[in-house]
């Protein structure tokens, strides 16, 4: 590619050679992100991968996309592109594990104004990292200029990936009945979602700065409260689900409590939650006060620290604790399984 120059695509705003730039700088990156069935490397049309289907009957792929959405922008107030990647890749991943699947391979889908390679690098470091904590492959992705499209210093983030499960594993809540168990699974702050409403709270497009602003009550400035990567809940939901029959998982995005929980639960059963139970975090009660947020909107709209939640029977809920434990997540019972009423109950 050392002959690949093109003056007169450079002088409508593409610079073909800091793509190429951009691609080695990441290789390093990528290669942290390779498991076994990974062929080949960076640079070719497509990623290829061979799985390991030894000891599955009836193997299933299950894919999920998502992007970052407008936390985008709090890591360019900030100038901070490192950890946003993670970020891409638990949106996905933490996705594909609802159905019971364990994530192989991962794609990414950086658009921008202007190739900046050293930026581009340390976007693709994120997602390098966000591979590593899920367990699967970074095989390939695409980097795009579109000048005179998008403002010279933004840019966009998207990710795609394949996860794959026996279909007798796929997770099924035909079993689940009323009395059974939710645990909560913390998240590690607003993760990836809601952001437009953060954005406007705390004024953040007409003054960028205030992502700078010392925060006591968080023991951080906004921003880096804000920034913190979503977390993947990968590896320890695959390690439950070895050790007990799991009859649910939701992945709280968009639309919090209210609008996740019940897409794993059947029809005419509900989720019954007591407030008093949910472990709040700074970040929501700074951004509830800040913008005079109902508390119905709150749970609708974040993830008020519950990032993923899980359904076990009552006679599992102590050894799911334990496990979910042992692989480093302080989970805690959030509520209960009940027959009928509105899908989910906060009381």
């Amino acid at each position: 590619m050392e002959n690949s120059h093109s003056a007169s695509y450079a002088a409508a705003g593409v610079d073909i050679t800091a793509g190429y730039k951009a691609v080695e700088l990441m290789k390093g990156h990528v290669a942290r992100t390779a498991i076994p069935g990974v062929l080949g490397g960076v640079g070719g049309f497509g990623g290829l991968f061979e799985p390991d289907l030894a000891g599955m009957e009836h193997p299933v792929l299950i894919s999920g996309t998502d992007g970052v959405g407008t936390k985008l922008r709090v890591a360019q107030y900030l100038d901070k592109h490192d950890t946003i990647g993670i970020d891409c890749v638990a949106m996905c991943v933490n996705d594909v594990i609802c159905a019971g699947a364990r994530p192989i391979i991962f794609l990414d889908y950086i658009a921008c104004g202007r190739n900046v390679p050293e930026r581009i690098a340390a976007i693709v470091a994120g997602v390098a990292e966000g591979c590593v904590q899920a367990g699967c492959a970074l095989v390939g992705g695409e980097t795009a200029e579109h000048p005179g499209v998008m403002p010279a210093d933004d840019y966009d983030l998207a990710g795609f990936t394949v996860g794959i499960v026996d279909k007798s594993k796929i997770l099924d809540n035909s079993s689940m009945r009323a009395g059974d168990v939710i645990l909560a699974l913390p998240s590690s702050g607003v993760h990836s979602n809601g952001f437009s409403l953060v954005r406007k709270v705390f004024d953040l497009d007409r003054h960028p700065e205030n992502v700078d602003r010392p925060c006591d009550e968080l023991g951080m400035t906004l921003g880096e409260a804000l920034l913190a990567p979503t977390k993947i809940y990968v590896k320890p939901v695959l390690a439950l689900m070895e050790a007990v029959t799991v009859k649910g998982v939701s992945h709280i995005t968009g639309g919090g409590f209210y609008e996740n929980i019940p897409r794993s639960i059947p029809d005419g059963l509900s989720a019954r939650i007591e407030k008093r139970t949910v472990r709040g975090m700074p970040i929501f009660d700074l951004i509830q006060k800040a913008g005079d947020i109902p508390e119905r909107d709150m749970f609708n709209t974040f993830n008020m620290g519950v990032g993923m939640t899980v359904t076990v029977a009552e006679a599992d809920a102590d050894k799911a604790l334990d496990v979910l434990k042992g692989q480093g997540v302080d989970a805690y019972v959030l509520g209960t399984i009940v027959s009928g009423g509105e899908r989910v109950q906060l009381v």
